[in-house]
């Protein structure tokens, strides 16, 4: 399983989610740092019932946690649009 497929598998097995995009922007960072250590740059859109009633900050931080470890060994950066339902239509 690619580093890709672990990010959306986490997103998905964490938060009941609609629709998760993940597009990865590494080859626009080499040489950047985080990319040295081998890290990934990386956008996501996540549409996710669990963001009802959640502030942009607090979604950003349901996100962070769902990916737990991976934020620590595989991502330097991250992207996020987090949209309720709602929202994404």
């Amino acid at each position: 399983m690619t580093r890709a497929e672990r990010i959306v598998d986490e997103l998905r097995k964490a938060l009941h989610t609609d629709q998760v995009e993940l597009v990865d922007d590494s080859h626009l960072h080499a040489g950047h740092a985080g990319a040295k250590e081998g890290k990934g740059h990386f956008r996501v859109r996540v549409v996710s019932a669990d963001f009802d009633g959640l502030r942009t900050l607090q979604r950003h931080q349901l996100v962070y946690r769902s990916l737990g470890e991976l934020m620590q060994s595989d991502i330097h950066a991250l992207s996020i649009t987090a949209l309720t339902p709602d929202e994404a239509r």
